[in-house]
């Protein structure tokens, strides 16, 4: 049995800057007992992947440093079955690219991938067990619960298919094929995780807890959308295209309410530089390993002559200029952007700057893979290129028959050149009329 003092501990770091956790108890009780949790995320590859994966995938290093054991699923089965959004033809080349671009961002934030489990979903999904196991939900689920639960994930058509309808019930049933203790997502899974409580116990399996992390609005203040360019920043987005995104992003001074940019600090910087602070100082809990063989720059995203404690800093670059402003937690920095004390500005510059800093080493590995990059092509092919001209079929000659084609001899039997004799009396020599 492990102490209470250090089942809390644990307990803290698992749901530190979760939005809600369901089920809080059963994670409680399996630390009480001193066993290790374990726990899986998942991501249906889809659309490319944006940097408001940056949320779930950050959160992941407060699991490995509980000594939680992490399976990551890339959910290729349910991209299929959400409306369309990946053909299946398409679906394994972008199951491809979104392990690329996770190792990679993991790698860049320092959380060791060899402590992670990949798990690609058709592994399992497609087995007999399982199947088996959707009929017995299907003939279990009403239609009203299925169609709630996945109200928020499953795209919303007017003659919704009944692929939609399956997608929360698989998702219910990777918690117990997976063989997890919780299962993590963002906030807009929680009708699905609900779901999974009510059902997964109807077929004689154990309930498990849930984490939520918040969602990110999109840069103009909307949902951050792989459909949208304008709400979102691509992993490999390239710098001009940052900063052009970026500066078109709505962020009103003083509003605090519709603003993607302070959400992104709050919900990305701030935690990342809070774990690279905390690295420094060796407070990695149980992971050993965190931050070997890390890529780009792991400082936080502070000026180097900060006060202690200081999470981000904000530099007075416009035309009024000023000392930079050092801030310890969000709420200071939000508190001075509502006063007005920070200018959209300075607010722009200093995100994008930081922003750079994350993505260069991916765009840098990316550059380096020539596998990574042939994967891409075949994962997102380019709608506007122009399809390859359809090579001309090479004349080949094949000489004609003896005796035909166009210079041929007409050759005439001996039949068609016999001609009919003159009529008799008839001089067959012109001009000799008269001769004897």
């Amino acid at each position: 049995m492990a102490s209470t003092l250090d089942v809390e501990a644990k307990y803290d770091l698992i749901t530190r800057r979760v939005q809600e956790v369901l089920g809080g108890d059963l994670i409680k009780a399996i630390l009480a007992e001193g066993r290790l949790p374990k726990a899986y995320w998942g991501t249906a590859p889809t659309g490319r992947p944006h940097i408001g994966y940056f949320v779930p995938l950050t959160k992941i290093a407060d699991f490995l440093r509980a000594g939680v054991e992490v399976k990551i699923l890339l959910a290729d089965v349910h991209a299929f079955l959400d409306n369309l959004k990946a053909p299946l033809e398409l679906v394994a080349h972008r199951t491809k690219y979104y392990e690329f671009i996770l190792r990679t961002v993991f790698t860049s934030l320092g959380i060791p991938t060899s402590k992670l489990i990949f798990v690609q979903g058709s592994d399992y999904q497609l087995t007999r067990e399982y199947n088996l196991d959707n009929y017995r939900l299907c003939a279990t689920v009403t239609e009203h619960d299925a169609k709630k639960a996945g109200a928020e994930v499953v795209k919303q058509v007017e003659s919704p298919l009944i692929s939609g309808l399956l997608y929360p019930g698989l998702q219910a049933l990777d918690e117990q094929y997976l063989g997890v203790d919780f299962q993590f997502g963002g906030i807009d899974q929680r009708k699905i995780f609900t779901f999974a409580e009510l059902y997964l116990p109807r077929l004689g399996y154990a309930k498990r807890a849930h984490l939520m992390n918040s969602m990110v609005p999109g840069l103009m203040g909307g949902k951050m959308s792989s459909s949208d360019p304008d709400s979102k920043i691509d992993f490999l987005d390239p710098p001009e295209a940052v900063k052009r995104k970026i500066k078109k992003a709505f962020c009103e001074e003083g509003n605090i309410t519709e603003n993607g940019l302070l959400a992104f600090i709050k919900a990305v910087l701030i935690p990342i530089s809070q774990l690279r602070i905390e690295r420094r100082k060796g407070e990695t809990g149980v992971d050993s390993e965190e931050g070997q063989g890390a890529i780009g720059d792991q400082n936080p995203f502070v000026d180097d002559d900060a006060p202690e404690g200081t999470m981000f800093t904000i530099r007075r670059e416009g035309k009024f200029g000023g000392p930079p402003s050092h801030y310890k937690d969000y709420q200071e920095l939000e508190d001075d952007f509502a006063a007005k004390k920070v200018h959209p500005g300075d607010l722009k510059t200093a995100v994008n700057k930081a922003i750079d800093s994350l993505l260069a080493p991916i765009r840098k590995a990316f550059a380096e893979s020539p596998e990574w990059q042939q994967i891409e092509k075949l994962a997102y092919p380019d709608p506007n290129a122009k399809p390859e001209p359809k090579k001309k079929k090479e004349k080949v000659y094949h000489p004609p028959p003896p005796g035909k084609g166009k210079n041929a001899q007409v050759t005439k039997t001996p039949a068609e050149s016999s001609e009919p004799p003159p009529p008799v009396g008839t001089d067959t020599q012109p001009g000799a009329a008269g001769e004897l």
